[in-house]
This record gives C-alpha cells, structure tokens and sequence, in this order.
C-alpha cells in the first residue's frame, strides 16, 4: 500500500510521494486532516442523517446486490451519500479549500490554477451498517465527460475504514491501462468472469485508513468496496479536482454546475 507521513502546511508533498502517486495511481497521507476540524465535519454530518437531510442518494436508488428493493422496503431509506457538500455546510468548503490539500494536489496536477467540480463526487459517503451495499470495480472517469481524463479525488476519512467496514481496494497502476470495451459490462464496471480481469483483481490491495487520514487517488485508478459489515456507519467526505485548463465538456453531467477555483 502506498502511504506517507503528513506534510507540514507549507511544505507540500516531497518528490517521492509524487512518483508514487504517478507510479500507483493512488496515495495515503496520514493525519492530514485537524482533528477540530474533522470532528466539526462528524457534526455536520450526524445533523444531516437523523432526519436525513436532501439533497441525497438512497442506496435503493443504485440497484447494487443487497441493496433495498425499493424505498418502502426494509431499509429502504438508508442513505448512501449526503450530496452537494461544498454547498452543504462551511466546513465541508473549509476542508475543500485546505491550504495543504490544495498544494498538494497542485503537485500532483501540475498547475496553478487547481478546480474542484460540484458535478461528481461532492459529497459525504455514509455506508451504514445491515444495508450497504457492495460496489464492483470500475473507474470513476467511466461517467465523465472532460478534455482530459486528468481528475483526482481526495477522500478523507472522518472514521477508521477497513475491509470489514466497506473500505476500498484499489489495484495498484491501473490508472494507466487501455482496456478493450469487452472487459467492461453493460455498467463500465469490470467483468468478474474473464480470467484477464480476475488477474488484474487478484493484485489488489486494501486501503486501510484512520480517522484524519486522506486518500488520493486518481480519476482512472480502479477500486471497489464491500458492505459495511459491522455496527458502526463509515463516514467519507469526496472532492473531486481537476486542472482549470481540464474543460467539461458542454451539455454533459460534468458541466451542470460551475467548478470552484483556487488559484
């Protein structure tokens, strides 16, 4: 798994770090996030859960295996994700503009002028305990549309995740592979019934994060998560940024609402 101590606020990543985000597509820093602040943000979040506050998605409304049939079934009202966090509450915005979070992924990027899109991801993954669901492995560039598939996600863990809870997989280098329409299902997730693909899923490795630690990965890394198997919900705050020069592309999802700039 690829990791690293956190970086002091002004610093940045060092170049190692950097070559093995290019290397794995993905990488861990831990105890970025304040505590303060990540407590604030568990705040923020259990006040939108009990009542469930909209905009949101129910985990019936994806149809994964052992989700709700529908939203009158047992379950059915379980959330899935808390939606629109930039607008949501200040401090989820206070955590998307964190200076140090902000260097860093203008390291990675390569630019100056960093963008965070409001159209995928934003939002806070709430995997509750008896009715999440388990997702199968895909790239989350599959259903957006932009110049480059150049995006990254930061993911901060409010909570410990581990594979018992619903934490992710991901395989490493994957986000450089051209992969052939046919390994690819009717949902662009990969197909567990090719003996290619189960090669590729057999180098997967677990990533394993706790409370305040961030996970960068990139738009095209390939990863999966299970159900969340124990009593506890697994809280997950998602940004996605890309560079300003990365256009979405008009009329599509990805250019429905206008990207945040932080110079």
């Amino acid at each position: 798994m690829t990791e690293s101590h956190n970086t002091v606020l002004g610093e940045g990543l060092s170049e190692l770090q950097v070559q093995q985000f290019k290397r794995d597509g993905y990488l861990i820093v831990r105890s970025l996030a304040d505590e303060s602040l990540r407590r604030r943000m568990i705040e923020a979040v259990e006040s939108s859960m009990a009542p469930a506050l909209g905009p949101l998605e129910y985990e019936t409304d994806l149809s994964y295996p052992g989700a709700p049939q529908d939203l009158l079934s047992p379950g059915g009202t379980t959330p899935r994700r808390l939606l629109n966090a930039y607008a949501r509450d200040a401090v989820f915005r206070e955590w998307a503009a964190n200076p140090v979070v902000v260097a860093a992924l203008k390291q990675l990027i390569g630019t100056e002028k960093l963008c965070l899109t409001q159209n995928h991801h934003n939002c806070i993954m709430t995997k509750m305990p008896t009715y999440s669901t388990r997702t199968g492995w895909h790239q989350d560039i599959r259903y957006w549309s932009f110049d480059r598939p150049e995006l990254i996600n930061v993911w901060l863990a409010l909570g410990d995740e581990y594979a018992e809870k619903g934490g992710m997989k991901f395989i490493p280098g994957s986000h450089k592979l051209e992969l052939d329409r046919g390994r690819f299902d009717a949902e662009l997730f990969l197909r567990d019934d090719l003996p290619e693909n189960q090669q590729l899923m057999d180098q997967a490795v677990d990533a394993k994060l706790n409370a305040g630690d961030v996970l960068f990965f990139h738009c095209r890394t390939f990863h999966v998560a299970g159900a969340n198997k124990t009593k506890e919900p697994k809280y997950s705050l998602v940004f996605s940024y890309h560079d300003a020069d990365n256009h979405p592309i008009p009329g599509t999802r990805s250019a429905r609402l206008d990207s945040v700039t932080f110079s």
